[in-house]
């Protein structure tokens, strides 16, 4: 079976110490060998060889949310994430895969978003009253779940951003992350060659993601070149004045914050969001989860496992929960698929982004 994509040194490299075990969100729910990153990587090492013998490899490797908590304690090395997507792909090319990678496919195939809306993208920017400005320095890219499911966000980022002379992309279509994850690869890059040429028209030099999904893969998976690709937070970060300027300021709340996996882990970005939150409610009143960083326990939304394995991915995000400390009024994220699993687990404590933190603090001010 010809597995392309996947990293033949480093499918061997796994020497199933078990140390992956430990920290796997799959197998910290399940209990299952098959379900953990040591037990996914001797099924694919047994797919790639050629000795796949029934539709069970399926859960072995479509429970794997791509979280990449693994790569971080692996002392070989090894960044099973690849080899997970690697073998979906090689599956994939074969025809083998489940309905609901095939249904995420088509819906993304006939909608260019993952959530089947046939309206305008640029929806939410009905009745603001915002003006885009041409041939932006710096373009927000808004992602397909803030698009459609949570257009108040999208339009309280670019509230921000449209005043610090920020545009957007004029045919923005999902940027392709779930296709990448699922193993479509032919069908991703159509969707990134129309993205691509879209960023290209706009004549901008920055990206700024408002996903954490998207960012990852605008980041490492798109060819940017001379083009800066950034988190709202990054950027926010970095205009502090201009956020200061345009009223924001103080509220006397006590908050967590909750790494998403693709921004964090993947890419590094852990400061930026938390320096922001201190910047509005004081760096005593940030406390602190009890995984957090680049040990931070994933919600269990990503990698497709949520369409395909609900009952999973909510487990996992009532896990997470435990994590958050007492006494605080807010969880914060910076990435909607994130916000949208932890708040689907129940919990009693509200789940925000952090774009509403700051418009409610601008809002104070």
């Amino acid at each position: 079976m010809s597995f392309a994509k996947v990293d033949k040194r480093d499918l061997y490299r796994c020497v199933a110490c078990g140390n992956c075990r430990s920290v796997c969100p799959a197998f910290e729910q399940t209990g299952r060998e098959s379900k953990n990153t040591r037990g996914r990587i001797l099924i694919i090492r047994d797919a790639y060889e050629g000795n796949l013998t029934d539709d069970s490899v399926f859960d072995s490797i479509n429970t794997c949310t791509t979280c990449g908590y693994c790569a971080v304690t692996c002392p070989a090395g090894v960044h099973p994430p690849d080899l997970v997507e690697g073998a979906r792909s090689g599956l994939v090319a074969k025809g083998l895969m489940t309905p609901t990678q095939m249904k995420i496919r088509d819906t993304v195939a006939q909608y260019s978003n993952t959530l089947g809306n046939s309206e305008s993208r640029l929806g939410w920017l009905e009745g603001t009253e915002l003006t885009v400005p041409k041939n932006p320095k710096a373009v927000y890219f808004v992602g397909c779940l803030d698009a459609y499911r949570y257009p108040e966000t999208a339009v309280s980022t670019y509230q921000i951003l449209n005043q610090m002379g920020v545009g957007l992309l004029e045919d923005e279509k999902c940027c392709a992350s779930p296709l990448l994850r699922l193993g479509f690869v032919d069908e991703a890059e159509t969707l990134m060659k129309h993205n691509l040429d879209q960023i290209k028209k706009s004549s901008a030099d920055m990206i700024i993601a408002g996903c954490a999904g998207c960012y990852n893969t605008l980041k490492n998976n798109y060819t940017l070149d001379g083009i800066n690709v950034v988190t709202v937070s990054e950027y926010l970060i970095s205009h502090l004045d201009d956020l200061k300027k345009a009223g924001l300021g103080k509220l006397d709340l006590k908050v967590t914050y909750h790494d998403p996996c693709h921004s964090g882990r993947h890419n590094n970005v852990f400061d930026e969001p938390r320096e922001l939150i201190y910047e509005i409610v004081g760096k005593d009143n940030l406390i602190e989860m009890t995984a957090i960083r680049e040990k931070s326990r994933c919600c269990g939304g990503g990698g497709g496992v949520r369409s395909g394995y609900n009952d999973l991915s909510l487990a996992m995000a009532k896990r997470r929960l435990e994590d958050v400390p007492e006494g605080v009024d807010y969880i914060v994220t910076t990435c909607p698929l994130c916000l949208r699993n932890l708040r689907d687990a129940g919990g009693d404590i509200p789940v925000i982004d952090l774009i509403e933190l700051i418009q409610t603090a601008n809002n104070r001010s």
